[in-house]
């Protein structure tokens, strides 16, 4: 999704950023947070069970032609449906935005983010095929700052994305992330570096 050269970028973002604070970020880029497999079967089967209608009260087909019209309907449906420019078009919003946060906290997680010393980390999620992006901080950095400061970084992040321009997306909300961190949490004396900086995509 990103070029070697744009991840050097968003590495070398992070490096800049947490050289000015005692705060771990890291990011993740996934393709898509779900496959949503069940979404065409689902909008198959409303055209596979309007198919019948017309045909019953508007002509005189026997009951078994009918029968495979709405067959034949129903998989050119799920074909169609299937279809990832078409099945990210027929998903709904809400859903995508939900499944896109549960892998949020799924990654947050699965990075270890939430086993720095004091609480610190940070993961910038981006998910490419929702336009979705979220800000995931662990609890040292949540009693110090509220859930909408990020929404600048988040709004930089999906900009970007509906651009195709992810990796500028990324390293902008570094940035941004990076500029809150250094004003809530200034490096010690002895800032280590407890979170490898690297990009994972997926």
């Amino acid at each position: 999704m990103i070029s070697q050269a744009e991840k050097t970028r968003i590495i070398e973002a992070i490096t800049v950023a947490e050289a000015k604070t005692a705060g771990e970020i890291f990011c993740v880029i996934a393709h898509a947070s779900s496959g949503y497999s069940l979404v065409p079967i689902a909008w198959a089967a409303l055209v596979a069970l309007a198919a019948p209608a017309p045909l019953i009260y508007l002509t005189t087909w026997p009951a078994g032609l009918i029968y495979l019209v709405q067959l034949a309907a129903f998989i050119v449906s799920a074909a169609v449906f299937s279809l990832p420019a078409i099945r990210f078009r027929v998903v709904p919003n809400q859903a995508m935005r939900e499944r896109a946060h549960v892998e949020a906290m799924r990654q947050f997680l699965a990075q270890g983010m939430h086993l720095t010393e004091h609480r610190t980390g940070v993961l910038v999620f981006v998910s490419v095929a929702e336009h979705y992006a979220e800000i995931v901080a662990d609890s040292g950095i949540n009693a110090k700052v509220a859930p909408a400061v990020w929404q600048d970084a988040v709004n930089a992040a999906v900009a970007a994305i509906r651009e195709g321009r992810i990796g500028d997306g990324l390293v902008a909300a570094v940035e941004r992330c990076g500029a809150v961190l250094a004003e809530h949490f200034p490096p010690g004396a002895i800032n280590r570096d407890e979170v490898p900086n690297k990009v994972v995509e997926m």
